[in-house]
């Protein structure tokens, strides 16, 4: 009787995850209004007649894009993994990767992510360097590197990992 108990306020804590999940769909809110405001303040300056300046601003929209995607991906796919299954009507669009995306693939895809926003970062660094000092754009290509490095290490792991 007291381990079913145990078991059961275990199993049902999954549903403590449900308002985290909700946050991260409210942060995706938050990343809009930066995306417009980001759009609002290139426009209003004569940074698009700057071509570096347009590159810098298309590459923060990219970032902002990649990010929200993270979030979006995250929040489904662990709402899924570990609260329940969104259940959708038959004529509704459903990505196709949703209900595939293991807690492995979820974290090869955080991964994945992170180093393609941090590509993106160090590119902006790239083209913007006389702002930037020799030390800070060492340690930007430093943790760049240890992203990459990481993506590589999970990635081989879960290759060589038993799979069902």
């Amino acid at each position: 009787m007291f381990e079913r108990l145990i078991e059961s306020t275990v199993f049902y804590s999954r549903w403590l995850l449900a308002p985290m999940f909700v946050g991260l769909a409210l942060g995706l809110v938050l990343l809009l209004v930066s995306f417009i405001s980001e759009f609002v303040h290139f426009f209003s300056t004569d940074g698009m007649f700057h071509s570096k300046d347009t590159a810098l601003f298309i590459l923060e929209l990219i970032d902002l894009t990649l990010i929200g995607s993270l979030v979006a991906m995250v929040a489904i796919a662990g709402y899924e993994n570990f609260v329940s299954k969104i259940d959708f009507r038959d004529d509704l669009e459903r990505p196709e990767w949703m209900g595939k995306v293991d807690f492995a693939g979820l974290k090869l895809k955080v991964i994945s992510a992170l180093v393609a926003i941090s590509s993106i970062e160090l590119l902006k660094v790239f083209l913007n360097s006389g702002s930037y000092e020799e030390g800070e754009i060492l340690w930007r290509v430093i943790i760049h590197s240890v992203f990459v490095a990481s993506g590589f290490i999970f990635a081989l792991t879960e290759k060589f990992m038993p799979h069902k």
